[in-house]
């Protein structure tokens, strides 16, 4: 299993905007093969920071997501409406029993 972290901070004029967008792309990324949790979360300390979490069972179903049209848009997006953002950390686990 991988774990996928990231976040993105808005510009205030672009919030709600960023937030759409971020809402979509999880709702649409929980749909897709091999995704077992993918979450955005806005920051208690810096409200204008939206946090992902995600969950993927291995590489390929990750490959996939990336390679999605819908990712891609996803990404054009925040470049567009982000005043910032962290590099994607990818994190393999064990689960345990």
């Amino acid at each position: 299993m991988l774990i996928v972290t990231g976040s993105v901070t808005a510009k205030p004029e672009t919030f709600d905007a960023l937030l759409e967008a971020a809402l979509a792309h999880v709702a649409r990324s929980r749909g897709e093969p091999g995704c077992l949790k993918h979450g955005v979360h806005i920051d208690c300390e810096d409200p204008m920071r939206l946090f992902f979490y995600e969950e993927w069972a291995d590489r390929a179903a990750l490959d996939a997501h990336f390679a999605e049209e819908g990712s891609n848009d996803f990404m054009k997006a925040v470049r567009e409406l982000s005043a910032s953002s962290t590099r994607v950390k990818i994190l393999p686990v064990q689960p345990r029993d």
